[in-house]
């Protein structure tokens, strides 16, 4: 009997839920091929390092949110403001097939609405810029489930850049761990994040592949708007007001989130959800710089000598697959 090969829809394409019985025995986490597996192109570094920048000042923006409002506010604010951004945007209309309805709903719980809501708790125990150092541990939680889950193994340069990136991770960290319990969970939860993070990219992979950055994107962060409504609304009498700080979580999510996850979405399907993952390894500057030039934040050395790690699994990353 001749196999029969199920029909991908392009982006904007009309996708029949009905049309295809074999859609509903696929699994949760599925393989997806990168549109380019050699050394990224130009077009390639514009969108790394474009969401590098704009993900590096966030943790900058979450800090300054936090003199006027409370956490779950700030979470709130972000995911809306990103979501009416790109709900603003032309883009195609897509209908999204049934069984990948349940990717879509889970995405936009292990990608925004549970990291974007640890990220400002963890904030008020530890600095924008370690937070952002720590967040470049994604590539290796990234790796992994791919390695575990679709059993798509890192070698040659990629492995290398995960270790050398694992180690860089581990210098950053200590510090914070070793200064006291409330800096300690806060690293802890920034980790948490990033392991949601890790999950979130190869399960974007094919649902980006299947319909677009974009429309995708905007559902999901609609979706997050639902899942973070409550806890932000629950303490917003706490809440200041201040032009500065409300002005700064505007831009973090028009931006920071809303644009930024239309150009991520774009990357991951250009590149492969784990060598897109290792932007996370060059946010970690940007924060540094940010955090110290604008908030007067103290780095341990140990971090600093980091950096330059992750810096390096950044490039070994960005190679062709061996």
């Amino acid at each position: 009997m001749a196999e029969t090969r199920r029909h991908v829809p392009a982006a904007g394409e009309y996708v029949d839920p009905m049309a295809d019985a074999d859609t509903t025995q696929r699994k949760l986490f599925e393989q997806s091929d990168a549109a380019n597996d050699g050394s990224f192109t130009p077009n390639d570094w514009l969108l790394f390092i474009s969401v590098a920048v704009i993900w590096g000042s966030s943790f900058l923006l979450i800090d300054i949110g936090l003199d006027a409002f409370p956490p779950g506010l700030i979470t709130l604010l972000r995911v809306g403001s990103g979501a009416l951004a790109l709900a603003l945007l032309p883009k195609a209309s897509i209908r999204i097939a049934a069984d990948d309805r349940g990717r879509l709903l889970l995405l936009s719980v292990i990608w925004v609405a549970i990291p974007f809501t640890l990220f400002p708790i963890a904030e008020q125990y530890i600095n924008s810029s370690v937070t952002g150092l720590l967040n470049g541990a994604t590539p290796i939680f990234a790796a992994t489930v791919a390695a575990v889950l679709l059993r798509q193994r890192a070698r040659g340069p990629l492995l290398a850049g995960i270790v050398i990136g694992f180690f860089g991770i581990t210098l950053i960290s200590l510090p914070s761990i070793g200064d006291g319990a409330s800096e300690a969970g806060g690293v802890f939860l920034v980790l948490g994040a990033t392991v949601c993070y890790g999950f979130a990219v190869n399960l974007a992979a094919p649902l980006q592949q299947r319909y677009g950055s974009l429309p995708l994107m905007a559902r999901m962060l609609a979706l997050a708007t639902v899942w973070t409504l409550p806890y932000g609304l629950w303490d917003v009498g706490d809440a200041s007001w201040e032009i500065g700080p409300f002005v700064a979580v505007l831009v973090l999510g028009v931006f920071g989130t809303g644009i930024a996850f239309a150009i991520m979405g774009a990357l991951v399907g250009r590149v492969g959800s784990t060598r897109a993952s290792f932007i996370t390894y060059l946010i970690p500057v940007v924060s540094l710089i940010l955090g110290v030039a604008f908030r007067d934040d103290t780095v341990a050395p140990l971090a600093i000598g980091g950096i330059a790690l992750v810096i390096g699994g950044a490039l070994l990353a960005s190679r062709a697959k061996s």
